[in-house]
């Protein structure tokens, strides 16, 4: 099954959906693409993992890459809706450590500090 990717706004804070597999390839090229151009707007993102039925080590690596970029940009990257075959490869990875994994993207949002509105 290919990745979907969709993109949406929850309280200033960019959600972008996936569903699918992030694989190495053009899965894993096409939210790399997708989150990156991203990061030249939003810095508050959460990636909503609920509809992932499979990732790989290239999924992983990409994952890692957004996180740094992110954190380079000033900006920052949540995961919410781990499935549980995600979480169990971030937990086998130790990359559990690494992201900050929320049970929902509401929760997520809910994590990044409000900013003042004037």
């Amino acid at each position: 099954m290919a990745l979907k990717i969709s993109t949406r706004d929850v309280g200033g804070v960019t959600v972008v959906s996936c569903s699918g597999r992030i694989v190495f390839g053009d899965e894993a090229a096409d939210l790399r693409e997708v989150v990156k151009s991203l990061l030249q707007r939003a810095k508050q993102i959460v990636i909503d993992l609920g509809g992932v039925s499979y990732i790989d080590s290239g999924g992983l690596g990409t994952l890692v890459g957004l996180y740094t970029s992110a954190r380079n940009g000033g900006g920052e990257i949540k995961l919410a809706n781990l499935t549980q075959r995600v979480h169990d490869q971030l937990q086998i990875t130790k990359l559990i450590t690494v992201f900050d994994c929320y049970d929902s993207v509401q929760a997520a949002v809910n994590a990044f500090p409000r900013r003042a509105t004037a």
